[in-house]
């Protein structure tokens, strides 16, 4: 059985260690790159690809009518939506490569590109 006398410092040390490497790995491989440029879908088409370097509103038109994509300091976000339960506004700024803002029933999507995209499923 298993008791607290049975480890050494040097158990300790080597716990603490490893502890420390796990984080180290998650955070250095999970997070994505800065973010170049949105991506905004409509319908599944691509509406427009902006830098983020500008700050624009831009307005896009889908089924249920017109969501709005504000663009500040390098982050985007939908801000105002026409869908029902506004997840997608709840959501609030993505800012790394590869993180993506859908609102599905109005079909309207930004996703950030450039740098390294950040983990996801896809690369399960």
């Amino acid at each position: 059985m298993f008791s607290p006398r049975h480890i050494k410092p040097g158990d300790y040390f080597t716990l603490l260690l490893g502890a420390l490497c796990t984080v180290w790995v998650s955070v250095a491989l999970w997070s994505g790159g800065p973010a170049d440029k949105a991506l905004i879908r409509s319908g599944g088409k691509i509406f427009a690809e902006v830098p983020l370097s500008r700050d624009p509103q831009i307005e896009v038109p889908g089924p249920l009518g017109t969501s709005i994509v504000t663009i500040e300091k390098r982050k985007a976000r939908i801000s105002s939506d026409p869908s029902p339960r506004q997840y997608c506004v709840r959501q609030g700024w993505i800012q790394q490569a590869g993180e993506i803002s859908v609102c599905l029933p109005n079909e309207v999507s930004v996703e950030l590109t450039g740098g390294e995209k950040k983990y996801d499923s896809l690369n399960y």
